[in-house]
């Protein structure tokens, strides 16, 4: 039996401007149907369906917990999940997220290294320690992670492993590679706004402003993808390229529409290049 699989996307902002998306792969086919732990001397065991269901509900609500930032009640929902299944991957997974978000890194790391030695093959956990390595700045080995979850068969989201590799990358100053990676993500997902403002940023930095410019036009020319960001990198690019009527347009689109958003803070004060 395979429980269904929740993603949840975490924008994160860097000092290169850039956005990332993780996914947070919350469920895992089950390894085992012997129920365990809260069920031991309460009556006759559930059965395994139910013990599925119980896992289920338990691993749901502690990912609801932990994207809501409600860390202590994920836990406690983790715990109730390892009782009915101790070992189980993805619990101890995204215990790991949490102890990562909360600045316990030696749990953190140890708690990815256990379920990776449960489960070698798990694309999702492979992903997301690498993307802990890559926020710890370690970028040679969240590479080697991102890589390993790359040739993994059981990526059904190489766009998302791409993507996270290209910001990394890029945070690495390996603007080269990073350029490369994120036209791999953008062949996977051109219409992910996220991948195009991650690209446009980094051929900013490496000089291609026409390049730039076309893929950060495309996520502003949508109503439903623009935003500070996204405006405000877009009059940085027209800015390098001396286009002053786009970048007059630009400025009075940005304070119009988020006038009190850090970016228009930053146009203000005349903070092009931070």
């Amino acid at each position: 039996m395979t429980f269904t699989r929740r993603t949840s996307e975490v924008w994160v902002g860097f000092s290169l401007r850039v956005l990332a998306l993780v996914g947070l792969s919350l469920m895992a086919a089950c390894t085992s149907t012997t129920p365990q732990g809260a069920a031991a001397g309460r009556g006759a065991a559930p059965d395994a369906a139910e013990v599925e269901r119980r896992l289920q509900v338990r691993m749901e609500l502690a990912g609801g917990y932990f994207e809501r930032g409600q860390f202590d009640t994920a836990q406690e929902e983790l715990r109730q999940a390892l009782l009915l299944r101790p070992g189980l991957p993805d619990a101890i997974n995204l215990r790991s997220l949490i102890y990562a978000a909360e600045g316990q890194h030696a749990k953190a790391e140890e708690g990815f290294r256990q379920a990776l030695a449960a489960n070698p093959s798990d694309a999702d956990t492979t992903h997301n320690y690498g993307w802990y390595l890559c926020q710890r700045q370690r970028f040679s080995d969240a590479i080697v992670q991102f890589q390993k979850a790359l040739a993994l068969p059981t990526n059904r989201t190489p766009n998302r492993t791409w993507l996270a590799r290209g910001v990394c990358e890029a945070r690495g100053g390996q603007l080269a590679q990073a350029e490369e990676s994120l036209m791999r993500a953008y062949e996977f997902d051109a219409g992910n706004p996220t991948v195009a403002v991650n690209l446009a940023e980094v051929l900013l930095r490496r000089g291609a402003l026409e390049r730039a410019s076309y893929y950060v036009r495309r996520v502003n020319a949508r109503d439903d993808q623009i935003n500070a960001s996204s405006l405000w990198l877009e009059l940085r690019i027209e800015r390098r390229r001396g286009n002053a009527s786009a970048v007059e347009e630009l400025s009075m689109q940005l304070r119009q529409r988020f006038p009190a958003s850090a970016e228009t803070a930053a146009l203000n004060s005349g903070r092009f290049d931070e």
